[in-house]
């Protein structure tokens, strides 16, 4: 029952936003008491920081799923075309919360998980140096830093909304253009190749092809 709380929750919490997640919208589809939560978990914010748990050990499991047999260039795009892809289904109204109401729990468990995926990334990015589709003269930790910057803005802020162009652009004019930057003449051919791969998050297949064309 644990777990079933906990996977509803983090639905739940994506849904509508940590502030608007109530106890009583959480046990309504389970069935269950408040008192059952409580057996568990002892208040809201416990609910919440083992739910971001889940949340981020998923990604790292796809990370991990996904290092089994790719070259580094498909891997490095493919990363973080489904970490946005999944991400950008999460409700904006979810991540200002975490920001604004509970900023604490937000930098514990960046804590927490920001040593893991980096040093998995920062290593790709090494990988990816030696077998000369990356640029030998770039800092990893530092490319890396980059990255996070900007997925942070695509998929937990509204930065990009005025433009009104889909989540796909959004991908491919930000991270994808970033990553291009520090390929090397190798590494740009083999992007361009794996970008044809992309299912453009519901556009039709011209338009993902015109968004392709402008990179």
């Amino acid at each position: 029952m644990k777990n079933e709380i906990l996977q509803t929750a983090l639905d739940q919490f994506i849904k509508y936003g940590i502030r608007e997640m109530s106890i009583q919208k959480l046990i309504e589809p389970l069935g269950i008491s408040t008192k059952t939560v409580y057996k568990y978990f002892k208040n809201k914010e416990e609910l919440l920081e083992h739910a971001l748990h889940l949340h981020y050990a998923r990604q790292y499991q796809m990370l991990e799923e996904l290092s089994a047999d790719q070259n580094v260039l498909s891997l490095f795009l493919d990363v973080w075309y489904k970490a946005f892809e999944l991400e950008y289904k999460v409700t904006n109204v979810f991540f200002h919360d975490l920001k604004y109401y509970y900023p604490e729990l937000e930098r514990k468990i960046q804590a927490a998980i920001g040593i893991k995926f980096t040093k998995q990334f920062i290593q790709i990015i090494q990988k990816g140096m030696d077998e000369e589709v990356f640029r030998d003269n770039i800092n990893p930790a530092v490319v890396v830093e980059g990255i996070y910057v900007l997925y942070d803005a695509a998929v937990r802020t509204e930065r990009y909304k005025p433009f009104r162009v889909s989540p796909f652009d959004v991908l491919m004019n930000t991270i994808v253009v970033y990553i291009r930057g520090f390929c090397t003449t190798k590494g740009i051919r083999e992007l361009e190749q794996h970008i044809q791969t992309f299912q453009s998050f519901g556009k039709s297949k011209k338009a993902k092809e015109r968004t392709v064309s402008r990179l």
